[in-house]
């Protein structure tokens, strides 16, 4: 089994293109919906409670757990990689994040490639990434394209509220305008010109990719963050088969939340339109 780790409902996108992708896995979702949202939290208490969800999936039987969600691999994913997952007797168990994937089709190079590498095709590039305030103000997706592209420019845009308004169904009129405007403050910062390659940092905004394609210059690539990671999972899982292996004889899917089961389920009809089942985390 596989589980995808999310502070809410996001993640389901990137659960969603995993469970496509890979019809013969099992995949464990998990959703810390009674601490959500995370992004007015401490950078502890986001640590600490994405090591419990991880935690809670390992205890289902999930050997490697994905955090499906920005915010949680920002602020907490190396940390739990390097300082506590070592030394916390879980011998066999990984977690990944969804930045690494992203950070890797942007560059056109490997994640264990932390230095610049020459010659670099795509080196003077700009890319650009859109995100919730605490992804973009934690830097990583900066800090990480920039040590293996020095010259490329990265340039980062927040998006206040976008993250909720599409939780909220907010109508599709509100949600372009909100989206012409952070795009037309992008601009303004590259002065009229397009970024070769778009991240969108948040795992709400695939389901309004449309809308950035909108607004954006036709020459723009926008990077699909739930192809982008399904497609580095299968390349993960070529080179790590035990994490694949006993596969169920059925396609099986299970959906976990800290908080009210029915109501998360009753919440959920834009990421999953087909009525979906949350049972109690434990």
């Amino acid at each position: 089994m596989i589980g995808l780790f999310d502070s809410g409902h996001g993640g389901l996108t990137v659960f969603r293109a995993l469970v496509q992708r890979f019809p013969h896995l099992h995949f464990v979702y998990l959703g810390d919906h009674a601490n959500a949202p995370y992004g007015n939290r401490s950078s502890e208490e986001i640590v600490n409670l994405t090591r419990d969800g991880i935690e809670r999936l390992f205890a289902q039987g999930c050997p490697l757990v994905v955090l499906a969600c920005n915010t949680a691999t920002a602020i907490a994913c190396r940390t739990l990689q390097q300082e506590w997952l070592p030394d916390a007797g879980y011998a066999g168990h990984n977690v990944l994040g969804v930045v690494a994937p992203m950070v890797e089709a942007a560059t056109q190079m490997p994640w264990a490639v932390t230095s610049p590498q020459y010659p670099q095709k795509y080196n003077t590039d700009s890319i650009a990434v859109f995100g919730t305030e605490r992804t973009i103000s934690s830097g990583v997706y900066q800090e990480e394209i920039l040590k293996r592209c020095p010259k490329v420019t990265v340039i980062e845009q927040e998006c206040p509220d976008l993250a909720g308004a599409i939780e909220e169904a907010r109508p599709e009129e509100e949600l372009d305008a909100m989206i012409g405007s952070y795009v037309a403050m992008l601009l303004e910062n590259t002065r009229g010109k397009a970024p070769e390659r778009v991240i969108l940092g948040c795992t709400h905004y695939p389901l309004v990719e449309h809308l950035f394609v909108r607004h954006l210059p036709p020459s723009t690539r926008i990077l699909s963050q739930p192809q982008v990671v399904a497609d580095s999972l299968e390349d993960y899982l070529a080179r790590h088969l035990h994490y694949a292996d006993h596969p169920p004889e059925t396609s099986q899917t299970s959906l976990l939340t800290t908080g009210d089961p029915d109501a998360v389920a009753r919440s959920l009809e834009i990421f999953w339109p087909e009525p979906q089942i949350f049972e109690p985390a434990g």
